[in-house]
């Protein structure tokens, strides 16, 4: 048994480099967990609105309910840890919940599941929707609960003369972050731009969700099979729960005193006397005050929190060629990242050492008051871009209209009457922009063709003009009415050809389409498309065409069209929806904004909080800033149904203004803040306590009688053993 506690205590102790092992499973489990968690993240807005298929606004309120979710569970997650399981315990059962919510999430979003009569239309969503729901608040309880606990739990490997190695520790566990969050942010976009299925293709959200749910797992085999390693301690009891029963027992015990003889406090935490000691009571009073300037702080995270769901929609309506490489809507959110790591060392050597020498005293607080400044300028950087992207989007029917236009397929020009619109069409060739009419209308193409226009409101059709008999006549077709989704491109065929055409892209079918008829519409990616059109099986015929990003197109196979090597010359397109002109690059400079503000709000409030708090309270400050982010994404859910505001650009510049409205009321909370010496409070009180005199007393009592049971056992050990000297020299005589 001995040389098995030496066993043990020598594989505890293992070093490399003079550091413990064992943290490097907790680095490995780290970037994993963060891998899987922004993964996940960074595809989820859009699985919402594509997948799902919810609006813009409703897919916002879920996101930022389980970001909400995600960082109110470490509050949980803290308790359980301290008080009951311990931490490594606590990451254990957790992450096997995590992993969990990772693997429903993938099944979920697996598309053929919901398909029915292979047709692809949704059957079973409802199945679809409650799996996603399972997963997410799995997922939501597994991340927050390990939140508090992983950082900690390595911490706590180090013994007190490793110091510089611990704080080391803490920049690599923190570069493990970054890193598995850049990554994933690039990888999972890429796989969900895969198309997959068995019966039908679409885009590969059960690929994005699936390698996440599958570093998940490595993450928990990586964490258990360190466990012999680990230096595990005992729960002590959460501070936090102690903090929260010390206010609240000074709030009822104000209230029950109210208007008797009892003589008044100098500040209502002295409430609490009756029953804590004043170290605890100095050591809330310093808590309660950097909590009171936390007040203001959800705004900022509301801002900051919609770069994966706002800002990632708005991507959606540009283009996101780059030359060199071409970026999805949520590859976007990789800005992000990038900037912080130029960014925090170019502020902390830089920025602040210049100010420094300017003597401005560029206190912790107000250097908060600027990251906000700046996060208020993201949003309104955000809102001009907003509005170039409006003036390039195609105007949409209403409820009450209906759009139409016309493509003439007779080889002769052709004058149109519609409604009160009169054009003239050549041949094989389409008006320019859809026309609108709100109640019953003619179309007049010649002395004796007169035909009605009947359209479904809300709705847009093409009125394809063919010769019958002598006369000319309208075939319709229903068109889409959005954009088309994720910067693909809606491509449909229109047949005048004498016989029936097949018609591909890679291996993407159009199907056969007849004589004077057309396609279905078939998505189509950004790029170089190579069209092949079909004759019976015998004649082929190359067609390419470079497209953007969310157009819509109909391609025209005259009547004239001959296969050949220049066949491809007679196909004439007609563009039903113009592609997104505004470059995603114009996004930059809005990301720059709020990272900016990020890296000066963010990292400073931690250091601000943890320089002002008591040495035994850290976590309870940390506690309380991950709810100011569940806060803000919650000010998000209450703004976005409140406000029902009609253009986007308008509710960004209503975010700018709450924040800077924040801004100023934090500006003036932080000017008549006095900054502490926690340290010193501590050491004041704990001289004058004389509870915690009373503690080290009975401390020094019990001491004693350790130390006399002690003595008696080591004067019985003497005894016996000089009654055992005895016996053997009875013995020998």
């Amino acid at each position: 048994s001995a040389d098995k506690d030496i066993k043990k205590s020598k594989k505890k102790n293992a070093t490399v480099c003079g550091y413990p092992i064992s943290i490097f499973f907790i680095v490995v489990n780290e970037f994993c967990e963060r891998f899987s968690y922004y993964g996940m993240r960074a595809v989820l807005v859009l699985y919402f609105k594509y997948f799902l298929r919810w609006d813009d606004d409703f897919a916002t309120t879920i996101y930022h309910t389980f970001v909400a979710l995600c960082y109110l569970t470490p509050i949980l997650g803290a308790i359980v840890a301290d008080s009951w399981l311990g931490k490594f315990k606590t990451i254990v059962y957790l992450s096997i919940v995590y992993t969990l919510g990772q693997v429903v999430m993938a099944i979920s979003a697996i598309h053929d599941m919901i398909d029915k009569n292979m047709d692809g239309t949704p059957d079973n969503m409802t199945l679809h929707v409650a799996l996603s729901m399972v997963g997410l608040i799995l997922i939501a309880l597994g991340t927050g609960g390990i939140k508090p606990c992983v950082a900690a739990f390595g911490g706590d490997q180090f013994q007190e003369h490793q110091e510089k190695q611990r704080s080391t520790f803490f920049s690599i566990f923190y570069l493990s972050i970054n890193a598995g969050s850049l990554l994933s942010t690039i990888i999972t976009p890429i796989l969900r731009a895969q198309e997959c299925g068995i019966h039908t293709q679409q885009k590969c959200y059960s690929l994005a969700f699936g390698v996440p749910a599958a570093l998940m797992v490595v993450a928990l085999i990586v964490f258990i099979v360190g466990s012999g390693m680990y230096t595990k301690t005992a729960p002590q009891g959460n501070i936090l729960v102690k903090v929260c029963k010390c206010i609240g027992f000074a709030i009822k015990n104000r209230f029950r005193h109210r208007g008797s003889e009892y003589p008044k406090r100098t500040h209502w935490m002295d409430w609490a006397e009756e029953k804590y000691n004043k170290l605890l009571i100095a050591q809330v009073k310093m808590v309660v005050r950097v909590l009171f300037l936390y007040i203001p702080l959800p705004m900022f995270w509301a801002l900051f929190d919609q770069q994966g769901s706002r800002w990632t929609l708005q991507a959606t309506t540009m283009d996101g060629n780059f030359g060199i490489l071409t970026i999805q809507p949520d590859q976007m959110q990789t800005v992000n990242p990038i900037l912080i790591l130029v960014f925090v060392p170019f502020v902390d050597s830089v920025i602040y050492p210049l100010i420094a020498k300017c003597k401005l005293n560029f206190t912790p607080l107000k250097r908060m008051t600027v990251g906000m400044f700046l996060a208020a300028l993201a949003f309104v950087a955000a809102a001009l871009v907003q509005i170039q992207i409006d003036k390039t989007l195609p105007q949409f029917p209403s409820s009450t209209v209906g759009q139409a236009k016309f493509i003439n397929m007779i080889n002769r020009p052709l004058d149109v009457e519609a409604g009160t619109n009169k054009f003239n069409l050549q041949p094989f060739t389409a008006n320019e922009d859809y026309l609108n009419f709100d109640g019953p209308s003619e179309l007049t193409l010649g002395p004796n063709a007169t035909y009605p226009i009947r359209l479904v409101d809300g709705n847009r059709s093409t009125g394809v003009i063919v010769q019958d008999g002598a006369q000319p006549m309208p075939i319709w077709f229903m068109d889409i009415n959005s954009k088309p989704e994720q910067g693909a491109n809606a491509i449909r065929f229109l047949n005048g050809f004498s016989s029936v055409l097949n018609v591909t892209v890679g291996n993407l079918p159009f199907g056969d389409i007849g004589t004077n008829n057309m396609s279905n519409y078939v998505a189509v990616p950004q790029g170089l498309a190579r069209f092949q059109i079909k004759n019976d099986g015998v004649q082929a015929c190359n067609y390419d065409y470079n497209l953007g990003f969310g157009s819509s197109f109909t391609f025209i196979i005259p009547p004239t069209f001959t296969f050949g090597p220049e066949c491809g010359k007679s196909i004439r397109p007609v563009i039903d929806i113009n592609p997104n002109t505004i470059h995603m690059a114009w996004q930059i400079p809005q990301y720059f904004l709020i990272t900016a503000g990020e890296v000066i709000f963010s990292v400073t409030g931690l250091e601000f909080a943890y320089s002002q708090a008591p040495s035994n309270m850290k976590s309870v400050l940390q506690a309380g800033w991950l709810l100011t982010v569940a806060v803000g994404n919650i000010i998000v859910l209450i703004v976005a149904e409140a406000a029902t505001l009609s253009d986007q650009w308008a509710e960004y510049i209503l975010f700018a203004s709450l924040l800077l409205v924040v801004c100023v009321v934090f500006a003036v909370m932080a000017h008549f803040y006095t900054y502490i010496d926690p340290t010193k409070i501590e050491a004041q009180f704990a001289e004058k306590d004389p509870e915690d005199k009373e503690k080290e007393k009975r401390k020094s009592v019990e001491m004693t009688k350790k130390d006399l049971v002690e003595h008696c056992n080591e004067d019985r050990r003497s005894s016996d053993s000089s009654s055992d000297e005895e016996e053997n020299k009875q013995t020998k005589i």
